[in-house]
């Protein structure tokens, strides 16, 4: 190990950074970050540490460096663009025991910054020793995504009650598994969504009862379209700490691999008068296993309220007392068009857009077909697959040219995308030539004319997008 990872409190403590640029008030703005007692040294400042030393938040040497700059401080930061001048600050701040950070070399450094992530009071960093900053700054930029910034927040709460829960508890095994329990599940997802009143009679129940955690809670999460990147930071944290998952089959396979691993797995997926459960064996299902304590995490392709029966199941939810949460997902809509390179609007091309299922519940295709066909709209049916002839066949016969570009995206926004463009008329053959299956949207609109211009995704795989006119 180069260098060994240790956080300095800097509050009040004189510190130094020689030089007046750009990468001087880098520095700067994290040591007054830290309520570091700040000097600059340089004959002219860049204007944001002009600024800085103006309000009175550093003050400001204003002359070259020198050796005597150095006494009495807890650290110093070499960062001007005179290499020579760097090792001179790196040298004197050695000989009087300073440490020294000399930005870009990390020889002459006594100490590095790493990239951080800053959720105070709760701290990350990470350092490739001075090699290599844009990797540490790429693994901080994927960490980010990985803690909330609630994590202050429940970092906070938990400070609060530090001391009860060391006194209620003398034992550290003791603690540390109540620590453990109380700092996920519920109580935790209470402060992260800002209800701390409530967690922290829950807290101090806990602690004067020593009670086990058991009460259960299910969260309705958006998986998205299934591109494992346009998962929200908040759907990856609870399919990371979920007991048990029900999935379905819109929730594509890369997406199941970032579910805890020991997390278990419940298949409920439905197709077309094809239902692995039934829905209301689903809702049952989730009631009874947060009565056993366990976090439930339904996993629902796109998002949980279009098209996704997500209403139906927190009404059961609610109804039987049980607690839930709903994370919101990019809508399989939004991915498909914006992968597809088909805006939904376009002021040339459609001033609206429809959301719409292909079938109803009971099997029919009984729709608005008034509203569905009126111009200058986008139309976007969901599972529509099975149906794609008929579907296409009653626009035209409810009023759309039969010359109305099409088109059907299958596997939206994951490496399996493929989209078919044509027409009302020559869609639903495309879609059989082709072997387009679910899932798969279908979008109906003069923007699709801009799919061939705009699509960029994989546009160098000739079997991502095949564009066919009428």
């Amino acid at each position: 190990m180069e260098f060994f990872p240790i956080f300095l409190k800097l509050r009040q403590q004189p510190c130094l950074v020689v030089g007046g640029g750009e990468v001087a008030l880098r520095k700067a703005r994290l040591l007054l970050a830290a309520g570091a007692a700040l000097k600059v040294a340089a004959p002219e400042l860049a204007p944001e540490l002009a600024e800085l030393a103006a309000a009175g938040e550093l003050e400001h040497l204003p002359r070259r460096y020198e050796p005597a700059m150095l006494d009495g401080l807890r650290l110093a930061v070499a960062a001007t663009d005179d290499a020579d001048t760097n090792r001179r600050v790196a040298a004197d701040a050695e000989a009087r025991g300073v440490l020294v950070n000399v930005v870009d070399d990390a020889e002459s450094s006594r100490y590095i910054s790493p990239a951080v992530i800053d959720r105070s009071p709760l701290m990350v960093a990470v350092a490739s020793g001075g090699s290599v900053p844009v990797l540490a700054r790429s693994i901080r930029a994927r960490l980010e995504s990985l803690i909330p910034a609630g994590y202050g927040r429940l970092a906070r709460f938990g400070a609060s009650f530090r001391d009860a829960v060391k006194a209620r508890f003398p034992d550290v095994d003791a603690r540390r598994r109540f620590w453990e329990t109380a700092l996920e599940g519920p109580l935790a997802d209470m402060v992260m969504n800002g209800d701390e009143e409530a967690a922290r009679a829950e807290m101090a129940r806990r602690i004067a009862t020593d009670a086990p955690d058991r009460a259960g809670a299910v969260y309705l999460v958006g998986a998205g379209p299934g591109n494992p990147d346009l998962l929200t930071f908040r759907a990856l944290r609870l399919m990371q700490q979920a007991d048990v998952v029900l999935y379905d089959k819109l929730v594509a396979p890369e997406l199941l691999q970032l579910v805890r691993r020991d997390a278990e797995r419940i298949y409920v997926g439905k197709a077309r008068a094809n239902h692995a459960l039934p829905q209301d064996d689903i809702n049952q299902l989730l009631v009874d296993l947060a009565r056993q304590g366990k976090r439930v995490l339904r996993l629902k392709g796109g998002d949980p309220f279009t098209f996704g029966r997500g209403g139906e199941e927190i009404a059961t939810l609610a109804e039987q007392g049980i607690a839930f949460e709903v994370v919101p997902g990019i809508t399989s809509a939004s991915g498909a068009a914006a992968y597809a390179g088909i805006p939904l609007t376009h002021r040339d091309y459609a001033q609206s857009v429809t959301f719409v299922t292909g079938h109803k519940q009971d099997g029919s295709m009984d729709l608005d077909w008034q509203a569905l066909t009126r111009p200058q709209q986008t139309v976007v049916v969901y599972m529509g697959v099975s149906t794609a002839a008929e579907l296409c066949q009653a626009f035209v016969d409810n009023g759309r040219a039969a010359a109305t570009p099409a088109a059907a995206v299958e596997w939206a926004t994951t490496d399996r995308q493929r989209t078919v463009c044509g027409t009302l008329a020559t869609l639903p053959g495309l879609m059989a030539s082709h072997g387009i299956a679910s899932p798969a949207l279908i979008i109906v609109g003069e923007v699709v004319e801009l799919a061939d211009k705009l699509a960029w995704y994989r546009r160098s795989e000739n079997s991502a997008v095949t564009i066919q006119e009428d």
